[in-house]
């Protein structure tokens, strides 16, 4: 797909095209120079390749074969034995026959496992240049994986919310349509219609609550209010305000902590949320009466670890991966009433990320659920 768009790396490319960069492609410049220049561009995040007329590699930088792997480009190699990198050819091919610039997006799945195991998009942009007698093409590839993705993640938020938000809405209005035309005349059915109203609205609330905590968790230019505080004192707020909760499950809940509480420096609002929703995720997960509940904090030296562990029903290895997704619910939750939000354990995770930790998974259906929070320590701690 040809494009008109001029990304930063299309003006870098503008730039070497007018001859900033004539020090690599003139072969008569100091050694000294284009040894500097070629380390200076090998820092550049755009993948940058410059090939002459016979396709025969001037100058590519570590940017470009970390983007291509496991293809490799090498200086003196030549472009069309580079298998997989057909589109490069082609849009140096198609560079040289306009002689002008072109830009072209590209879907690019790198054959092999790892963590870059998945569908890149590059933006390529090559020009012809020519300088002190020589021509070729230079190639510019700017990796906009991340920028799809999250374009991606904010769409598939928009949808979600708004099927979440539009759900208990419906049912709203619709008991609202059955009040307005008379039909209830009973004062047990008034009622019963107001409390499932009343309920779908304080969920209505809940995902709009959470969503703004997820929305300010994700800004960058608004700090932690930080404070020290007990964690233990925290916990037992937590349990507090899910008292209604508890009195209908009756778990057994432990706290194993320091005597002193366990200090700690964080925003204790972020930190109220993460334990009300790693306690109420526990509870909403397993009905049944009885649930052990360990919730335990170790301090060492430069971490505190927090785990939050109970003996339910677990989670199953398939849904393990997804847990932290906004609007992810396991398939045992999906065949359910809905619970929540669905947005708790994104908040979790976001949360302890804010206060530069990390967050585990680990499940054993039908014997244990273990999540546990590692979170570095400041000093005077």
């Amino acid at each position: 797909m040809i494009t008109q768009e001029m990304s930063a790396g299309t003006q870098f490319g503008a730039e070497w095209h007018s001859g900033r960069a004539a020090a690599v492609l003139a072969p008569m410049c100091v050694q000294d120079d284009c040894r500097l220049f070629g380390a200076l561009l090998n820092e550049s995040h755009q993948g940058i390749l410059v090939v002459d007329e016979g396709d025969v590699v001037v100058f590519v930088n570590l940017a470009m074969n970390v983007m291509f792997l496991p293809h490799q480009l090498e200086v003196g190699g030549t472009l069309g034995s580079a298998a997989g990198l057909e589109a490069l050819v082609r849009l140096v091919n198609d560079s040289r026959k306009k002689r002008s610039r072109v830009e072209a997006d590209l879907r690019f799945t790198l054959p092999y496992l790892g963590a870059w195991n998945h569908e890149h998009h590059y933006h390529l942009c090559a020009s012809p240049w020519s300088e002190g007698g020589r021509s070729g093409t230079w190639v510019m590839v700017e990796d906009r994986t991340e920028h799809r993705l999250n374009e991606q993640t904010r769409r598939d938020f928009v949808t979600s919310a708004g099927h979440e938000l539009r759900t208990p809405l419906s049912l709203i209005h619709g008991y609202i349509e059955t009040l307005k035309s008379g039909m209830i005349k009973n004062t047990q059915s008034l009622v019963r219609c107001l409390d499932v109203m009343d309920k779908h609205s304080r969920r209505m609330m809940r995902i709009i609550d959470d969503m703004l905590t997820l929305s300010r968790l994700e800004g960058v230019d608004e700090p932690l209010r930080t404070e020290a505080f007990l964690v233990r004192g925290c916990v037992q707020d937590a349990l507090e305000h899910l008292t209604p909760l508890i009195e209908v499950r009756q778990p057994v809940i432990t706290l194993d902590f320091p005597p002193d509480g366990g200090l700690l420096t964080g925003e204790r609002f972020y930190w109220d949320q993460i334990f009300t929703n790693l306690i109420e995720n526990a509870l909403k997960e397993n009905p049944r009466s009885g649930l052990r509940l360990h919730i335990c904090g170790r301090w060492t030296k430069n971490e505190c670890i927090l785990t939050v562990e109970d003996d339910g029903v677990g989670i199953a290895a398939e849904d393990a991966p997804f847990v932290f997704r906004r609007f992810y619910r396991c398939a045992s939750e999906r065949s359910q009433e809905s619970k929540g939000s669905g947005l708790g354990l994104s908040i979790v995770k976001r949360a302890v990320e804010a206060h530069g930790g990390s967050i585990e998974l680990e499940s054993q259906p039908g014997r244990r659920t273990v999540f546990t929070l590692r979170v570095p320590l400041t000093l005077g701690e």
